[in-house]
């Protein structure tokens, strides 16, 4: 019988299978929905399924330029030993280079990607079951420049931070450079001009509550406030910043040096803003006993 799309995706709704595996699972047992998921079951398949609900906050990040594109973007696992582990960081490198490769300019479009006659979704599902770890591709972010601009990757500790930078003129050792200075530092912002007025109307609130605190007089508050946020505003602005290479100039100054702008830059983390799950082993334990 003839394998209706609707199908697959059931099967794999309920399995979390690979999209060609559960077509192969479906054709095998003629449409039937049960016996499609004994066979994935059978064959291991479906093993990827019930990792979906745990919490994959290690990994590792990658950036990587090919004339005017780069590409950055973080693959999850469960555990620092795995994201140490050579199959891992294989995983990683043919996924950013089949992203590269797409032309994919977001997540869900990454996902879709083909590598190796399969989709980086099914790929990544795949991997889930053979590592025995939830593997999940997080975050993607494609950059394009032209040939006046520069780009400055940065990978540390192996990809636990990633940076790229774009500047205008410039050259690429410059470019670098402020890519390490953003690794090491993590500005929020490229300049004010990127910052709210949500964000300072909020820090200004908690910056009057905090010399109000201090037993201020009222009459110098305000004043007191300004200085405070236009100090804030400063340090998490790029441009602003002490140049972690010689702190004597604003990375502004050394910028303005190699005759270039700063257009755009990116930091990724691994994990963060990720709530990690703090197991409690005697909890745990005592769970399993309940069971019994």
């Amino acid at each position: 019988m003839a394998i209706s799309a609707k199908l697959v995706k059931q099967l794999r709704d309920k399995t979390g299978a690979g999209m060609m595996d559960c077509k192969k699972a479906l054709t095998a047992t003629d449409g039937d929905m049960d016996l499609a998921i004994d066979w994935l079951r059978e064959k291991g398949i479906s093993k990827a399924a019930t990792k979906a609900d745990r919490i994959a906050a290690e990994g590792l990040c990658d950036v990587t330029v090919e004339g005017n594109v780069a590409v950055v973007l973080e693959l999850n696992s469960e555990t620092d030993f795995v994201a140490k582990n050579a199959d891992f960081q294989k995983l990683l490198s043919d996924i950013t280079h089949a992203v590269l490769a797409s032309g994919a300019t977001n997540l869900e479009e990454a996902l879709q990607a083909p590598l190796n006659g399969k989709t980086i979704n099914d790929i990544v599902v795949e991997a889930t079951f053979a590592i025995g770890e939830k593997i999940s591709l997080r975050r993607v972010t494609r950059f394009e420049k032209t040939d006046s601009q520069n780009f400055g990757a940065y990978k540390h500790m192996g990809g636990k931070i990633v940076t790229l930078i774009m500047l205008e003129g410039g050259d690429e050792e410059a470019a670098k450079d402020i890519a390490m200075h953003v690794a090491a530092i993590n500005p929020k912002y490229k300049d004010q001009t990127e910052i709210s007025e949500e964000v300072i109307a909020h820090e200004t609130q908690v910056l009057t509550n905090e010399a109000l605190n201090e037993g201020k007089p009222a009459n110098i508050v305000d004043k007191m406030v300004k200085g405070r946020l236009n100090k804030y505003l400063k340090e998490i602005c790029l441009v602003n910043q002490p140049f972690v290479k010689d702190p004597d100039v604003t990375v502004q100054k050394f910028v303005a040096s190699k005759n270039a702008t700063i257009l755009s830059f990116l930091r990724l983390e691994v994990g963060e803003g990720i709530e990690k799950r703090q197991d409690d082993f005697a909890e745990e334990v005592m769970a399993q006993v309940n069971k019994a």
